[in-house]
C-alpha cells in the first residue's frame, strides 16, 4: 500500500471524488481548508482578502498497482488547469490497523 497526499484547489473537489469513485477508491480523508502555495508557479491560496482562494487536501491509501494510474489522471487534470494548483505526494505505508 501507498499513502497518497493530494493538496488541491477547492475547485477540483467534485472531480477528484468522481475520479476516486471511477478507480474504486472508497476510503479517503479530506481536509476542507488548507492554506499553501506552490513551489514553482501559481498563486497562493490563503483564504484572505489578497489571496481569497483556498486549498483542500485528500489522503488516500492506495494499492501499489493503482498508484501510477492515479498519478497519471491527476497529472492530466493538473496540466489542463495549471494555475489552479494540484499536487500529489506518495510514500510507503509500513503498517496500518
Amino acid at each position: 500500500m501507498k499513502a497518497v497526499f493530494i493538496p488541491y484547489n477547492q475547485a477540483f473537489k467534485d472531480r477528484l471524488i468522481e475520479m476516486f469513485d471511477k478507480m474504486s477508491f472508497r476510503g479517503f480523508t479530506l481536509w476542507e481548508q488548507v492554506q499553501g502555495r506552490g513551489g514553482k508557479t501559481g498563486e497562493p491560496h490563503y483564504g484572505n482578502h489578497a489571496w481569497p482562494t483556498m486549498n483542500s487536501a485528500f489522503f488516500l491509501a492506495v494499492p501499489d498497482d493503482k498508484v501510477e494510474g492515479l498519478l497519471q489522471r491527476l497529472r492530466e487534470l493538473d496540466e489542463a488547469h495549471e494555475q489552479q494548483g494540484l499536487h500529489a505526494f506518495v510514500w510507503n505505508i509500513e503498517t496500518s490497523i
